[in-house]
């Protein structure tokens, strides 16, 4: 306790640290406000209380903003849809292929386009999300107010994604998915304390029996975000005028989970084509009425079944998009660096890729799980709010973010000869750098 008391005196003795924490708090609570701030038009008291299904989804990682009608009805989310589509179109178009090649300036030109693409998306979106709200809420509904709420709700994304960037540059820790994280554990006491309510003093060592296993889940969670398989790489010695470097020897982490939560949100979009399209015929076939039955229900074995095949096939395809296993052998080759027993070159390029095949199984098989583990709680008496927590896209954003922004002020503090966060006070491979790979 001592030690963590004196890292928190350490965060707030470094000035810019100070300050940029300061500021990822401001611009939080701005964000936070916005949420609470209704639609012109709606009335508050007239919406529907919950969001099921895919908007239930949406309003967790909204913090609510869906539900409440909010400008900041579609938060972050309509630019994160626009980056997937600028990840895809780096494979397929060459133009964007060549963008990624070139550094800071072709990710700044990726990053321009994906802004402009949000537009539209956010535009469309807004229409299908005017379509949810129930008619009592609409004060009067008609083209004035569908036009009007269409160009606020683009202004409020375009908003949040101004914060998210302002987050990253005068913050701490990544803007955009700050954002979506502080959505998320906006909802976690509320999902606490309804657990704890719903228990009673009755079943009060159930409740203490689920914290505990939400906390091994957690756990979990950071083991597979964190685990990486190391490949050695040896430099050879080089000569600069009189002086003679030695060899170095350093690695490339290849993450088991190179994918994120990447595959659970392409998977998750997917689930809702079977309920859709038997919906339509469901009065026409038993087939489709038993297909729209089960995969309407997500603690049924056919949905989850059907879900974690999808994430282990998602994760296969993002890992191939996300890590080139010829552009590391490349690069490699270029500066002078091999792996010891293997060619440079094709072979080394193979050697990654055969590691890479091996480790993402695991961790695609590790990602199913905790992406069902929610239906699994709820079938155990876990309420639903709660339940959301203990899997899937929520729990693996935040403990990602967490991560990330821990590890930044922790670079802080070791750049001002603090100790750091961790017990130990050093980082895992300060003696051995690892090699950043290009994705």
């Amino acid at each position: 306790m001592n030690k963590f008391i004196e890292s928190i005196k350490n965060i707030f003795a470094i000035e810019d640290l100070r300050t940029r924490i300061l500021n990822t708090l401001f611009f939080i609570a701005i964000y936070r406000l916005g949420v609470y701030v209704v639609l012109p038009g709606v009335d508050p008291t007239q919406l529907k209380t919950g969001a099921q299904g895919l908007f239930g989804i949406l309003d967790t990682l909204l913090g609510g903003a869906f539900s409440h009608a909010s400008i900041f009805a579609l938060g972050i989310m309509p630019y994160i849809s626009a980056s997937i589509v600028l990840q895809l179109l780096t494979i397929a178009v060459p133009y964007f292929q060549k963008l990624q090649k070139e550094g800071e300036s072709g990710r700044k030109k990726i990053n321009q386009y994906t802004r402009v693409l949000t537009i539209p998306i956010v535009l469309a979106q807004s229409v299908g999300f005017i379509a949810t709200i129930n008619a009592e809420a609409i004060i009067n509904p008609g083209t004035f107010f569908t036009v009007s709420t269409m160009i606020i709700i683009t202004a409020g994304t375009l908003f949040c994604m101004w914060l998210g960037e302002k987050i990253t540059d005068k913050g701490i820790g990544n803007g955009i998915s700050m954002i979506i994280m502080i959505g998320i554990v906006s909802r976690l006491p509320g999902a606490i304390i309804g657990e704890a309510a719903a228990k009673g003093v009755n079943k009060s060592l159930i409740f203490l029996l689920e914290m505990v296993v939400l906390f091994l889940v957690v756990m979990a969670v950071i083991v597979l975000t964190q685990a990486v398989r190391r490949i050695a790489v040896q430099y050879a010695k080089q000569v600069g005028g009189t002086t003679q470097l030695d060899a170095q020897r350093q690695f490339i982490p290849l993450k088991v989970n190179a994918a994120g939560v990447m595959p659970i949100i392409f998977a998750q979009s997917l689930m809702f084509v079977p309920a859709i399209l038997a919906s339509v015929w469901n009065n026409q076939s038993d087939v489709a009425m038993y297909i729209g039955t089960k995969f309407s229900d997500y603690t049924s074995w056919q949905y989850n079944l059907t879900f974690g095949l999808l994430i282990i096939i998602f994760t296969y395809f993002y890992t191939a998009i996300s890590v080139n296993p010829n552009q590391i052998a490349d690069d490699l080759k270029r500066s002078g660096g091999f792996v010891p027993g293997v060619k440079p070159g094709r072979d080394t390029s193979e050697y990654i890729d055969e590691i890479l095949t091996r480790i993402t199984l695991p961790g695609a098989v590790a990602l199913a799980l905790i992406a069902i583990f929610p239906a699994i709680a709820l079938l155990l008496g876990v309420t639903r709010p709660f339940s959301a927590f203990y899997g899937g896209t929520s729990l693996i954003i935040m403990v990602g973010v967490v991560l990330d922004t821990v590890n930044q002020v922790q670079s802080y503090l070791l750049m001002q000869h603090y100790d750091g966060m961790m017990k130990s006070g050093k980082l895992r491979g300060r003696t051995a750098q690892p090699i950043s790979i290009a994705s």
